[in-house]
């Protein structure tokens, strides 16, 4: 359904009929002139030489470490329903549903701290790593989800719908960081690597912790345990990743290829 709509909708901005002038300088706003459009267009990158940017090793571990998160809420939230809560069939719809409504006022709102940060005078480099910070503080409440869901479910519910919602800021955010730090030419492919230590991130972490650990503490009747550590996992996962990714580019300082 989507691709329908690309096909029908997408044109490339210098043809665009319904791109203002405003719009058109403000998508070219980071190209000189002619001549360094055409050796962005002809000049390929090897992943070698990005790979030798620390800048580039901020955004694939963010990645790597955050993305399993994710998968996480994806594959195992209806078994964290059935399992904690003995919820079967059509009953697992209505929270898994809210979950991720959450998730999507993030996703789509997770733009505008630091958009407003910028407004206010701080440096784009700035505003997006305050923001990421404050959003990796909103994952941390979902260490207690076991707690409050011996209170009730629906608490549960909810501060897991808090973390998938802080996640998607994240991620939208994090995204912007490597056109903030690579010239055009750059991005999709450092996009690319990134997605692809997410993958991974998400492949080890199902692989070597949820499934060894959950098939061995459900075969001993224990299997809150299992959530216990996974929630303690994905509240430091994003902290973490910040730490890192502050480590390695403690400023702002655009590549220059």
């Amino acid at each position: 359904m989507w691709l329908i709509f690309w096909f029908l909708l997408y044109e490339v901005p210098a043809r665009h009929a319904k791109l203002t002038k405003a719009e058109f300088d403000y998508i070219h706003s980071d190209v000189e002139d002619t001549a360094a459009v055409a050796e962005e267009t002809e000049s390929k990158i090897s992943w070698m030489k990005l790979l030798g940017f620390r800048q580039t090793w901020a955004f694939v571990l963010g990645k790597f470490l955050t993305d399993p998160v994710w998968w996480f809420y994806l594959f195992w939230l209806p078994d964290f329903l059935n399992k904690q809560y003995g919820l079967e069939g059509t009953d697992i719809a209505l929270p898994v549903a809210l979950v991720y409504t959450m998730s999507t006022i993030g996703s789509i709102g997770g733009g505008w701290l630091p958009l407003n940060f910028i407004r206010n005078g701080m440096s784009v480099f700035k505003a997006r790593k305050t923001s990421m910070l404050l959003y990796a503080l909103l994952v941390l409440p979902i260490v207690f989800a076991q707690q409050l869901g011996q209170v009730d479910m629906w608490l549960a519910v909810f501060i897991i719908g808090v973390a998938a919602s802080a996640h998607q800021a994240w991620s939208a955010n994090i995204f912007t960081t490597v056109s903030d730090m690579f010239p055009k030419r750059a991005v999709a492919t450092i996009t690319g690597i990134g997605g692809m230590a997410g993958g991974l991130g998400g492949i080890m972490l199902s692989a070597l912790v949820q499934k060894q650990m959950f098939v061995y503490y459900e075969s001993i009747g224990q299997i809150e345990i299992a959530y216990y550590i996974m929630f303690f996992i994905c509240g430091g996962a994003y902290l973490l990743a910040w730490a890192i990714m502050q480590l390695l580019v403690p400023k702002m300082k655009p590549i220059e290829l």
